[in-house]
């Protein structure tokens, strides 16, 4: 494909080692995006039980924090980023996305209380989770399409490695600016501190996007411009779309819940600080993450390629399959057992969500994408985002209060799991050979 982040001359078409540079280039631009999103947007996980005690939050109140706030932006706005996506200019929009990201982990900073928290949260989450389907998008029309379970690899690379650093640096900054505070941060408490560092971070990577041009779109089968229609198309594949979402949407509860309260377990079961656990628990999820980021695009692309109906999406069943019983992490009886099992938990997570990436840009053709991403993300946010984690909460209530958070985490995580791994195996049955085979 001749794509680059700047376009070539129309009479001096690029080589291929040239198009392979310069599509690289923008791969690894788009996967540093992911990075620093990933980065600000999960550093709060890890620095929740500060900010708990800081602003006097119950577990109820961190759920909201953690679950409605960054999950209804994004439900509300999907549509609309959804035909920007398809028919607009993508690199501006992921701009303004990650500028919205910069803006609201800086207001985490100086949030005075739940309301102002919770709204801060609103917009980091908004810029960072609604960046993730407009940089796939890109990167769809960056490569060639058996090629394209690679490149999910290469962006669910900056996603993990993103995650893995919020809980590493953030650990690391609650305990250093604790121990030695930074004038120029105004006597911040320190998880104020790590969010404010963070967020400048982050923000150095406006001026590569800047520079980054918008690709040629590809594979269009049909110009369609109106909402109207797009919607018909989409709806159209339900029969694939449906199951594969639901799958999907099972992961991402048992993932989120992990994520979020995999901490305070670890302070209130385990009896250990951020500062004992951060930099173990960050490794644990870079080396899963990675690990289940390569595996799932090289087994979405030999799943593709071996032409049966469904074959891309054989190494998601198989992860859900093994994330069911990793679920139980948070009950383990020994912190040996809870990083196995966590370990686990996260790799599943991360090939499904890799060969879900890869089906979406393989099977639905490139003017539907958007809008296909959009209506996950809608039904992801409502469900997976914004209840996963109150969810969680409730049933510890329900078992007799927060004491019981473990066992109420181990129990969602099971449910969901079992929920995905049925979506999965109807998705797999359902499936097209190829984006052709809808027309």
């Amino acid at each position: 494909m001749d794509l680059a982040l700047q376009p070539a001359p129309a009479a001096a078409a690029p080589t291929a080692d040239e198009t392979r540079r310069t599509v690289w280039s923008a791969l690894l631009l788009l996967a540093a995006v992911l990075f620093a999103g990933g980065m600000i947007r999960t550093v709060f996980s890890p620095l929740q039980e500060a900010a708990k005690l800081d602003l006097r939050l119950s577990d109820f109140g961190v759920s909201l924090v953690q679950g409605l706030a960054t999950g209804a932006p994004v439900a509300l706005v999907s549509i609309p980023l959804a035909w920007i996506i398809d028919h607009g200019h993508r690199v501006r929009l992921l701009i303004a996305l990650f500028v919205i990201c910069v803006i609201g982990a800086t207001w985490t900073a100086f949030a005075t209380g739940l309301p102002t928290l919770f709204m801060a949260r609103m917009l980091t989450a908004l810029g960072a989770s609604c960046a993730i389907p407009v940089i796939i998008s890109l990167a769809a029309d960056l490569c060639a399409p058996d090629k394209r379970g690679r490149a999910m690899v290469v962006l669910g690379l900056g996603t993990y490695a993103g995650t893995a650093a919020a809980f590493v640096l953030g650990g690391w900054l609650l305990g250093a600016l604790d121990s030695h505070p930074i004038a120029l941060l105004a006597g911040l408490a320190p998880w104020r501190g790590a969010h404010l560092v963070l967020a400048l971070a982050g923000a150095v990577l406006l001026l590569p996007l800047v520079l980054l041009r918008e690709p040629q779109r590809h594979e269009v089968e049909q110009q369609l411009t109106a909402l109207g229609p797009i919607a018909r198309a989409v709806w159209a594949k339900r029969a694939f779309l449906i199951p594969i979402f639901t799958g999907q949407i099972g992961v991402s509860m048992a993932d989120t819940a992990a994520g979020i309260w995999a901490t305070p377990v670890l302070i209130r079961d385990y009896h250990l600080q951020p500062a004992a656990f951060s930099g173990w628990l960050g490794g644990l999820l870079l080396v899963s993450g990675l690990l289940g980021a390569v595996l799932g695009g090289v087994g979405a692309d030999l799943g593709h390629k071996t032409g049966r109906r469904g074959g891309l999406l054989f190494a998601a069943v198989v992860a859900t399959a093994l994330g069911i019983p990793t679920a139980l992490f948070p009950i383990m009886p020994s912190l040996g057992g809870f990083q196995v099992m966590f370990f686990f938990l996260v790799f599943a997570g991360t090939v499904t969500s890799v060969v879900a990436s890869t089906a979406v840009t393989v099977l639905i053709p490139n003017e539907e994408r958007g809008a296909a991403m959009a209506a996950f993300s809608v039904i992801s946010a409502i469900v997976g985002g914004s209840l996963a984690p109150t969810i969680v909460t409730l049933g510890a209530s329900l078992m007799g209060g927060e004491q019981h958070l473990a066992p109420a985490l181990a129990a969602t995580g099971v449910v969901t799991g079992v929920i995905s791994f049925a979506g999965y195996l109807l998705a797999m049955r359902n499936a097209p050979k190829s984006a052709t085979e809808w027309r």
